[in-house]
């Protein structure tokens, strides 16, 4: 046994529901977008702080250049309170300040890490950058502030700097908002998709359910009831049924027909055989005779009863196909079969140069045909001609002889199954026209018996491709 299919138990493994696949789906894709949210609001945050807490770092930095001032030929920082209380804003933060001369000497200030090494002559806009204060990084921004006197010319310098934990908090206190109304959303969302997804599923509930609880001989369609996929489903299913409700049908029809039609043929075989052992050397001669004409009445009548089983199963199993009838006309005519039912009479072969292409099945038309041609040999009068020709989105394969065919009353009957004319006289299993029938039926087309000039036409009408095509 193979464990990988059914388990070590030996019980057949359970597959995945169809809630439990979308609902895993649905999970997947919010985990991958809470994932790509969180990343985008992190990023969102770290430039957020970044831009407010450099806006402190700038407006610190302006407040105490706009303080200096010359006196004697030399730059005094006079720091106001109030940068200090910018700076303040970062609670957590080590605070870094640095009044820089023209040579780079500090005026005031802190000496040390952090104090801005690239100045240049000329620096027209605040200059950002990073670096270190006592071992822990820190943003810093300087500006210039440039003077023009008689005793003293040059720009002043002022960097301001701060470390990153209020950047940080501030980064991470946005990222952590995001992410909770982003999860509350989820978890709002997954619920409600498993609500929609567990309505949507009813409709398949409820067909498993009708489906375990009908009979198993009941083969009638199911309505299709829920949305345009179930429906499809449902249709799809009871085109199923039908074709498995015609299989059984035929099977049936078979059985029951061998059980009630065999018995007699059978039972008349045997009485002749034994009749023909008692009776005398006179006698013998005329019973083997009837038990010949029984005995190929009895194979005539085996041979339709597969046939017609034949052309059943193949209508509802075999898919059509292009067929020209010309060719299945052809076909029949040099198979010779009307040679060995009416030996002695002339059968004649009338198909014309256009193509004449219906769609159906090559084996039951030419079944339905030979079985035309036996009927037009028994019971009518030759010569027969097997024809075909072309109507108005219409192909015709007919057989026609020249006698005046049924009487009116009898045409009404002719083509139900083991429906025998009077004319017959017990060569017919009355089962030749039942299959040209269901042919004609499962093709989409009909039978049409009917006088015409020359004699009795049985005709088999087919749309042509092209109809077929349109329809």
């Amino acid at each position: 046994m193979d464990n990988r299919r059914t388990g070590i138990s030996g019980a057949p493994r359970t597959e995945r529901s169809v809630l439990s696949k979308v609902m895993g789906g649905v999970l997947s894709l919010l985990a991958m977008g809470g994932i790509l949210i969180t990343i985008a609001a992190f990023a969102y945050g770290r430039n957020a702080a970044r831009q407010s807490f450099d806006r402190i770092l700038l407006g610190a930095a302006n407040d105490m250049a706009e303080t200096i001032f010359v006196l004697d030929g030399r730059p005094i920082a006079d720091i106001p309170v109030s940068a200090f209380g910018l700076l303040a804003l970062a609670e957590d933060d080590r605070v870094f300040y640095a009044v820089q001369g023209p040579d780079g000497a500090v005026l005031t200030g802190y000496d040390g890490e952090g104090k801005n090494p690239n100045l240049r002559d000329v620096l027209t806009e605040p200059m950002f950058y990073d670096s270190r204060m006592q071992g822990e990084g820190a943003r810093f921004v300087t500006v210039a502030r440039r003077f023009s006197e008689r005793d003293f010319s040059g720009a002043v310098y002022v960097t301001v700097g701060h470390t990153l934990r209020a950047r940080n908090a501030m980064a991470l206190d946005l990222t952590r908002g995001a992410v909770l109304v982003t999860g509350v959303g989820g978890i709002a969302l997954l619920l409600s998709a498993f609500f929609v997804i567990r309505s949507s599923m009813k409709p398949l509930e409820r067909l498993t359910r009708d489906l375990s609880e009908r009979d198993p001989y009941d083969l009638t369609p199911m309505p299709a009831q829920g949305p345009a996929e179930v429906a499809v489903m449902v249709h799809a299913l009871n085109r199923f049924m039908q074709r498995l409700d015609r299989q059984v049908g035929a099977m049936k029809h078979l059985i029951s027909d061998a059980a009630h039609q065999l018995r007699t043929p059978v039972a008349a075989i045997r009485a002749q055989a034994e009749l023909a052992i008692e009776d005398d050397d006179t006698r013998r001669g005329a019973r083997l005779d009837r038990l010949v004409k029984r005995t190929r009445s009895l194979g005539t009548l085996l041979d339709q009863m597969l046939s017609r089983a034949m052309v059943m199963h193949r209508t509802d199993n075999a898919p059509p196909e292009p067929i020209d009838l010309r060719d299945v006309a052809l076909n029949v005519f040099e198979e010779n079969d009307h040679e060995v039912l009416a030996p002695d009479a002339s059968v004649d072969l009338s198909i014309g140069e256009v193509p004449v292409v219906v769609m159906a099945d090559e084996i039951s038309l030419g079944e339905a045909v030979k079985n035309m041609l036996a009927n037009a040999m028994r019971h009518g009068v030759p010569p027969v001609m097997i024809g075909v020709s072309e109507g108005e989105g219409v192909g015709v394969i007919w057989v026609q002889d020249c006698g005046d065919g049924p009487p009116e009353e009898v045409l009404n009957t002719i083509g139900q199954r083991f429906e025998r004319s009077a004319a017959s006289k017990g060569d017919s299993a009355g089962l030749g026209l039942s299959i040209v029938d269901a042919v004609a039926k499962a093709f989409g087309g009909e039978v049409l018996m009917e006088r015409v000039e020359d004699g009795f036409r049985v005709s088999l009408r087919l749309p042509t491709r092209d109809e077929e095509t349109r329809s």
